[in-house]
């Protein structure tokens, strides 16, 4: 039998192939969520796309040894690894050029539909940094704090038919 745990709050999940091999299941580190930025998440129901569509080209590339696929796969690794970091610390605030550099990383490796890149533009606009959160349709991001730059940003999400949702972590 095999159990299996529900996280929640701010999980850290560490992957490597190493870890994987040797117990067949990840690192989970919950992080304190009162050191994460005020965070949001904005999402378009027509943009999304089935991971199979996003990723199927990705697992294919990555099986054949495609380089540039590895690089970004332990580029992405860090990113996540410096978060952490920052969260543990309590530098949460400090994540935002992460998550850009995640965005323009997955930009460089796979094609990135014209909408999803606006719903990252508009937090950049407004001062934000966003990436998207899974295979297309939603974005989350972090900002200030400032709830008239959250109002800027709802409304020009709205303008383009998204949604922008200010969740509660913790």
């Amino acid at each position: 039998d095999r159990v299996i745990q529900v996280y929640e709050g701010c999980v850290y999940m560490n992957f490597a192939k190493a870890l994987m091999d040797r117990q067949g299941y990840g690192e989970y580190v919950s992080l304190p969520c009162e050191n994460l930025p005020p965070l949001f998440v904005a999402y378009h129901d027509s943009l999304a796309e089935g991971t199979e569509v996003t990723h199927n080209d990705l697992r294919s590339r990555f099986n054949r040894g495609d380089k540039q696929v590895h690089a970004a796969i332990a580029q992405f690794a860090g990113f996540a690894e410096q978060a952490k970091d920052l969260i543990v610390t309590g530098r949460g605030g400090e994540i935002g050029p992460l998550l850009r550099e995640n965005f323009q990383l997955r930009c460089s490796i796979i094609n990135v539909s014209a909408g999803n890149r606006q719903l990252v533009a508009i937090a950049e606009k407004h001062g934000a940094s966003a990436k998207l959160a899974g295979s297309g349709g939603a974005v989350i991001g972090c900002y200030d704090g400032d709830p008239a730059r959250f109002a800027a940003m709802q409304k020009d999400y709205e303008a383009m038919g998204a949604k922008l949702i200010d969740p509660k972590i913790g």
